[in-house]
């Protein structure tokens, strides 16, 4: 596999999928390898050929990241050196740190005071009112609540953090990322449990929009560093994960177009002036035909290859924006594709929407699909089995977590 020296370095933070996605974006669209700083080394960009994988258990502590970051800004010098957080807590600790990098790293992200108040749930449902954008019924419950409050709403429920970086800072016995919850007695243990872990924010108590996996959609997008949109990507989720703690998680999406959505997005995010990626959960609610946003990620989605693999890359997004110093115009992504990270098998039988299933047959049949996992040439043995074992356990993952 060709490996090509250019004039900057991506530098990506984290070791999930969406560290191989972005790793695999850059090598394909200007043959570099990244570096990838992250935990552990279990992940699927350990032992690939495009990534110099640096393990650091304490990477994601600020000085730790700092310094690594700084050290190897400093080492290459003669670079530009391209950060992206893969990660929420990165992404944070990237805004963090504004001002205080070496001189040729490129951080794209919002300072750290309005990452902040995006990042928890209950501002942006606040910014969605301002926007138009529509969202779920939503009660914000505070810790000293406790058990005495009404809901305007009625079970099945939605459960999640506010905050979901300090969420995860405090891990529990069957910690979800989001909890579907059928009563109120359920609810209020599940409160009880993730306060009792150390969580103290506010949680976000939400009404349950009817309808399977496929009624969810995902929204990419790329803001340039004067704040304009310039790439947006609609996703449409026929499948997500089923295993509790990857509730969210997508598994198969369709790229589709809706203009009057992505129009109040665009406004939206120029309006708070907003830079870099962003990533937006969506449903929609057949109950009035409108689509509800869920959050707003400060970063490109684990799913992000949706995007790249359809022919936008994202990569080029920010080479263009800061390295090449681009004009760029706004690029709707209009391309049919598929994108899955599970066999064929398993999204034609878990995914209950008859017409979703032929969509994705026709556009596998005229257009193929991508996994990005699964890139030629970066498929040596030790890989190879890691991609392999996680690929075929999606068989029984989906089969246990029906």
């Amino acid at each position: 596999m060709k490996i090509v020296e250019r004039e900057f370095i991506p530098v990506l933070f984290a070791s999930d999928i969406n560290t191989y996605s972005m790793a695999r974006a850059f090598h394909e669209a200007y043959g570099v390898r990244s570096v990838v700083m992250g935990k552990y080394t279990s992940s699927p960009s350990y032992n690939s050929r495009i990534v110099d994988f640096r393990a650091n258990e304490k990477i994601d502590q600020d000085d730790v990241f700092l310094d690594s970051l700084n050290t190897f800004a400093r080492e290459h010098a003669d670079k530009k050196i391209i950060a992206v957080g893969c990660g929420d807590a990165y992404v944070a600790l990237l805004g963090k740190h504004k001002g205080e990098y070496e001189p040729n790293v490129i951080a794209a992200y919002i300072d750290y005071d309005q990452m902040i108040e995006l990042a928890k749930k209950e501002n942006f449902y606040k910014m969605c009112d301002q926007f138009g954008l529509d969202h779920p019924d939503t009660f914000i419950h505070r810790k000293e609540m406790g058990h005495d409050f009404t809901l305007p709403f009625d079970a099945p429920y939605i459960l999640k953090p506010s905050d979901s970086v300090m969420y995860w800072e405090y891990p529990f016995e069957g910690q979800n990322k989001v909890f579907k919850i059928k009563t109120r007695e359920e609810l209020e243990r599940t409160i009880d449990k993730i306060y009792e872990a150390g969580y103290h924010d506010s949680l976000i108590i939400q009404d349950m929009i009817p309808g399977n996996d496929s009624y969810m959609r995902v929204l990419t997008c790329y803001s340039d560093h004067n704040g304009k949109v310039q790439l947006m990507s609609l996703g449409h989720v026929l499948l997500e994960e089923h295993i509790p703690h990857g509730i969210g998680n997508h598994a198969v999406i369709l790229n589709e177009v809706n203009v009057d959505l992505m129009r109040g997005v665009k406004k939206f995010l120029e309006a708070i002036h907003y830079v870099g990626f962003s990533n937006f959960d969506i449903k929609y609610d057949e109950r009035d035909g409108k689509y509800k946003f869920f959050e707003i990620n400060l970063r490109q989605g684990r799913s992000n290859f949706y995007v790249t693999g359809s022919g936008f890359n994202l990569a080029k997004c920010l080479v263009e924006d800061y390295i090449e110093h681009k004009e760029m115009k706004l690029t709707i992504a209009d391309k049919p594709h598929l994108w899955l990270v599970v066999p064929r098998l398993v999204a034609y039988h878990y995914i209950h929407n008859a017409k979703a299933v032929a969509e994705m047959k026709r556009v596998i049949r005229q257009y193929g699909y991508v996994n990005p996992m699964f890139y030629k040439g970066d498929l040596g043995f030790k890989r190879l089995k890691f991609v392999v074992r996680n690929y075929l356990g999606h068989f029984l993952k989906y089969y246990k977590y029906k």
